[in-house]
């Protein structure tokens, strides 16, 4: 296929398999980082546009504005350079130094709202962009509410049922604005009525309840104070489960350097809890996992010894689990 547009070439995505211990499940990892922009968001961005052009609330030439942590940015302005839009992220300082420079490099205009500090600020990246919108004539993409986020993920659920058909036992995905999960797990469940679907959020996260707390993991989980958006499907998921930035971190870590599998801070921690489910199923149970973004957007966090030191991130009981549930 010759495309003539970049955001033809989203979706078609590859599974890998990964070498779980003899006995244990098999855990398939879709790897959404070889969409364009290297993450999954891609395409709930170009679905939330499609769904806003045709709804009449984009006019060509038109202004986009959104509340992002990073990769959801990457994706609105890809899709705003191609067709022409005014795109601007309202970003905090939990984003990555490489998806604000993505974005620019998209031709996004950036606005921080977050001073110096360090922790998330998704109510107060929403309010300024709510105002944005309101006072500049501008659309909101407003992903936490907008169904056009889920809906964006109809053809990843129907790649995974033509490559897998009915043998997918266990969906795992993290958990933020809930689009990636809800949407792939409930048009994936029209098609496998017992499929179980399991939602990962940082530790520090209130969607599943508890305490809410800092966290590193970013483009996931919803921190305490700010809103848990209607894109959140409760009634798609049958559990929703943990993770600790260690856990999460020392995955990515463990399958870079044993594996050469490059994924980013949250998938890591979905990939870590795929693992301990895959000790404990039947045989011949199939879990897939979402790994909604690749490593290469957290070489300066992630993957840096200096860093992950400085957070006290590092935990060796994680690598020996990892060690013995993989070959």
């Amino acid at each position: 296929m010759i495309a003539t547009r970049i955001s033809d070439l989203i979706g078609r995505t590859p599974l890998l398999k990964l070498p779980v211990a003899e006995g244990g499940a098999t855990v398939l990892l879709k790897l959404e980082q070889f969409n364009p922009t290297g993450t999954a968001k891609i395409r709930m961005a170009r679905n939330m546009v499609d769904e806003a052009e045709e709804a009449g609330l984009l006019a060509p030439g038109g202004w986009l504005v959104e509340s992002t942590s990073g990769n959801t940015g990457l994706g609105l302005a890809l899709v705003a350079a191609e067709r022409g839009y005014k795109f601007t992220a309202v970003v905090d300082n939990h984003s990555s130094t490489d998806k604000l420079r993505g974005m620019l490099a998209y031709g996004a205009d950036i606005l921080n709202v977050a001073g110096d500090g360090e922790g998330l600020a998704t109510a107060e990246r929403d309010t300024t962009a709510e105002r944005l919108a309101a006072e500049h004539g501008a659309y909101w993409t407003a992903q936490h509410r907008n169904e056009g986020n889920p809906n964006g993920y109809r053809p990843l659920a129907r790649e995974l049922h033509d490559e897998l058909g009915d043998d997918i036992d266990f969906l795992y995905g993290a958990v933020g604005t809930g689009g990636s999960l809800c949407g792939t797990g409930r048009f994936l469940r029209e098609r496998i009525p017992d499929l179980k679907v399991v939602g990962v959020e940082p530790v520090g996260s209130v969607v599943f309840g508890g305490e809410g707390a800092p966290y590193h993991q970013s483009g996931t989980g919803t921190p305490a104070g700010s809103e848990i958006g209607c894109v959140v499907d409760y009634a798609v998921l049958d559990e929703g489960i943990k993770v600790s930035d260690a856990e999460a971190f020392e995955t990515c870590r463990y399958l870079a350097r044993n594996h050469g599998v490059l994924i980013g801070g949250s998938a890591g921690g979905v990939v870590y809890k795929a693992l301990e489910r895959a000790r404990t199923a039947l045989p011949g149970t199939t879990i897939v996992v979402l790994v909604c973004d690749g490593g290469d957007k957290y070489l300066d966090t992630v993957f840096n010894d200096d860093w992950m030191a400085a957070h006290g991130l590092f935990d060796e009981q994680v690598v020996r689990r990892l060690a013995v549930t993989l070959r």
